[in-house]
């Protein structure tokens, strides 16, 4: 079957619109739910993380530490982000269980600080901000897919977007042009991707600084400096009738042998998998082979043929999960497996869950979802099935306290 019904495609094509380009998940904050009443014992504390912007002139640091030390708050580390008009200053603040978020802001308010913002911190902002960094340019340095994971651990809770400079849903949807240096713009920052599209960080609850935009700007130069690069490890697995195959990451430079594995699938195979016209299939490829907008794995049998391919695309809070085996290879469990390895790649990001967009007639996607063990939501849409798989991150986010408070107005 060449082509699928035109609602299907419809369907897919709204469905790419709306989650392409992908973003990685936002993850955890390191917010955590409050303390019950009677839980707070004696000595106890709790961590909090603020920013708030006071003068810049002598003394006004002074005046807000000996404000929260009037509350017991104890400064456990600084940061400081200059601006035109004032100095944000970035406090991780021990304080008394007992003492609530809007206590610690009106004594800041008092003591001269405006545009107080505050959440619940945990063990991870221990870590001092030098030692972070370095942390995720490794990272970065070792595999090109962790840049807009690392983007998103530098700048905390996000919305990261990357836009191909060749767009692939159609016309209109370029990125635009973004000069080299990047632009800020309050809460948005855009910069220019290493491979000629846009890398779009979006934070609504809190401005960005000059400093965390040169810190950004940076971390993509590095990424650009280094150039494609990718884990080149790999599993072998021994298949039930004794065939070995391997499974490893992929990236754009195996799109040829991506397109071999087309040219041998079936019209039915393709078309579940791709949700519309067979011939549309190979102009995907870069952009899903791209570590930009997520991960792939490929299954090579001992030639060293691919004969399976599954992504996590990377989409906010969620992720999608996208399979396809050859024919020849199916039911032999490489789908789930496949299926499995990516889920597990989903939970080390922080993702909350994945999604599958599939047909309710692709038993094996269905069968691959159910088999994951996770509570399952589904969802048809003009005849398009979206299996949902929660995994279970959204408890570390629950509870989360965070207050933003605009103090310019007080007295």
């Amino acid at each position: 079957m060449a082509y699928l019904s035109s609602r299907c495609v419809a369907a897919f094509h709204s469905w790419w619109t709306r989650r392409h380009g992908h973003a990685p998940p936002t993850g955890d904050t390191g917010a955590r739910p409050l303390p019950t009443e009677g839980q707070a014992g004696p000595g106890e504390s709790t961590l909090w993380r603020m920013r708030t912007t006071v003068k810049d002139e002598p003394g006004s640091l002074a005046v807000l530490c000996a404000a929260l030390a009037g509350h017991r708050v104890d400064i456990l580390s600084l940061q400081t982000h200059p601006l035109a008009d004032g100095t944000v200053d970035e406090f991780l603040l021990r304080a008394p269980a007992e003492a609530a978020a809007d206590e610690i802001t009106r004594a800041v308010a008092l003591a001269g600080g405006r545009d107080t913002w505050i959440e619940r911190g945990d063990a991870h902002d221990l870590v001092d901000a030098p030692t972070r960094v370095l942390g995720l340019a490794t990272r970065t340095a070792l595999d090109a897919a962790e840049l807009p994971l690392a983007l998103r651990q530098l700048l905390g809770r996000c919305t990261i977007r990357s836009l191909p400079a060749t767009p692939v849903a159609g016309p209109g949807r370029g990125p635009g042009t973004v000069p080299v240096e990047g632009v800020l713009e309050d809460t948005v920052m855009r910069l220019r991707a290493p491979e000629g599209g846009v890398i779009t960080v979006e934070r609504p609850h809190l401005p960005f600084t000059p400093t965390e935009f040169a810190r950004a700007r940076a971390l993509v130069e590095l990424d650009a400096r280094l150039g494609p690069r990718m884990p080149r490890g790999q599993d072998v697995l021994t298949l039930p009738e004794g065939n070995d195959i391997t499974v490893s990451r992929a990236d754009t430079g195996d799109q040829a042998a991506a397109k071999a594995m087309h040219e041998r699938c079936s019209a039915r195979t393709l078309g579940m998998r791709y949700h519309g016209p067979i011939g549309d299939a190979d102009r995907y490829l870069n952009h899903l082979l791209s570590p930009r907008f997520g991960r792939t794995l490929a299954v090579r049998t001992a030639s060293g043929r691919i004969v399976g391919l599954g992504h996590l695309l990377w989409d906010g809070d969620e992720t999608e999960v996208a399979l396809l085996v050859e024919d020849a290879w199916q039911r032999r469990g490489i789908g789930r497996e496949l299926l499995e390895r990516l889920v597990g790649m989903a939970v080390e990001a922080g993702c909350v869950s994945v999604y599958a967009v599939t047909q309710s007639s692709n038993t094996g996607m269905v069968a691959a979802m159910r088999g994951l063990g996770l509570p399952l939501d589904y969802q048809v849409e003009e005849g398009t099935l979206v299996i949902t798989a929660r995994l279970g991150v959204e408890e570390r986010l629950s509870g989360a306290e965070e207050l933003h408070v605009d103090t310019a107005t007080r007295t």
